[in-house]
């Protein structure tokens, strides 16, 4: 039987439809009726938290079958605990997502105490807020710049026990030759601006500009907390303006090449800020699905606008372009490894 090449034309064209549509049902079967799960590795009210749950919103709507979102926090280590969690034992078929601290390549390289992990391979699903972190002391400290902290010292910054809160603050006491303390075992931003405010300590060395915008804007309003200085490559001039005052970056406290390479590599995983991360091991196409949601989400106007009700901002940067930056991290010079630690240790 001859058949016209029209024909096969028209038979293989349907076969590339149907295959088109089982494919983009496979997502909606596979997510119906199912929960995805957001950990959080840090206490409720912190800016992971309210970033994660902002997404949680929204981001069910653009997942095929409309997942049921629920976010649960897994406070500890600096988010080592939900990281390692999220390595080692988390369900690895796109159930489970997670927000770890921006600092996870940063801890690897360093070999951190407890981590558990290797970051390059997460699956990096994208962050909504690139944006500079902060050091910012009370107002009952006295220590209202920089200057003011080197020629009084008298520092005390909580922390979660690891990542920028750590290193930022042991950076800034080496950098200035002024005595830092830290202290360990908050769980999180929210109990360290509790302790602030009861005068337990006196700083958080490692603080997201946009997080606090969002979650410390009364006490901002209240003139309860200093600005210090910001942690980034480049200037962000939002923080000078918000405070009223020009707030330096951190590179400019540099007193060599050597520092200046360090601080640059302290500073670099800042546009990781909120990541939302997946574990190692889950189909490509399962990627596929969360990533696009993901960026789709990022433009949802019902997004931006419960956003803007919320008072935080949206500066978004895909997981693809995270998976490059943190491959890039883990992949630094042993020389500037060497160099950050000492500043950072």
């Amino acid at each position: 039987m001859n058949i016209s090449r029209a024909s096969v034309l028209l038979i293989i064209g349907g076969l590339l439809v149907t295959a088109q549509a089982k494919s983009a049902e496979q997502p909606r079967a596979f997510y119906q009726g199912k929960t995805l799960q957001i950990v959080v590795g840090f206490e409720a009210g912190g800016g992971y938290d309210a970033y994660a749950r902002l997404i949680g919103r929204t981001l069910s709507k653009h997942i095929p079958g409309n997942p049921t979102i629920v976010v649960q926090n897994k406070p500890g280590a600096g988010s080592r605990v939900a990281a390692n969690w999220l390595f080692n034992l988390a369900p690895r078929d796109g159930t489970v997502i997670g927000s770890v601290v921006q600092s996870t390549p940063m801890d690897q390289i360093f070999q951190e105490l407890g981590v558990m992990y290797d970051a390059t391979r997460f699956n990096w699903i994208g962050n909504p807020i690139v944006d500079n972190l902060v050091s910012i002391t009370s107002r009952q400290s006295g220590l209202r710049s920089m200057d003011m902290v080197q020629s009084r010292g008298g520092l005390i910054c909580g922390s979660s026990g690891a990542g920028p809160t750590v290193m930022f603050a042991n950076a800034i006491g080496k950098l200035l030759s002024t005595d830092v303390r830290v202290v360990s075992g908050y769980p999180g931003v929210t109990s360290i601006t509790l302790a602030m405010q009861r005068n337990e300590v006196n700083c958080n060395a490692g603080q997201a500009w946009s997080s606090m915008k969002a979650t410390m804007s009364q006490l901002m309003r209240g003139g309860q907390l200093n600005v210090l200085v910001q942690w980034g490559t480049d200037l962000d001039p939002d923080i000078s303006s918000v405070t009223g005052h020009d707030v330096p970056l951190i590179l400019s406290y540099a007193r060599s090449d050597t520092d200046r390479r360090a601080l640059r590599l302290l500073a670099s995983t800042s546009p990781l800020s909120r990541p939302l991360v997946a574990p190692p091991g889950l189909p490509p196409e399962r990627i596929a699905v969360l990533r696009q949601a993901f960026d789709r989400t990022m433009s949802d106007p019902a997004f931006l606008d419960d956003a803007k009700r919320s008072g935080m901002d949206v500066k978004p940067i895909s997981g693809a372009a995270i998976q490059t930056l943190v491959d890039s991290v883990v992949q630094s010079s042993p020389e500037d490894i060497a160099a950050a630690l000492r500043l950072a240790q």
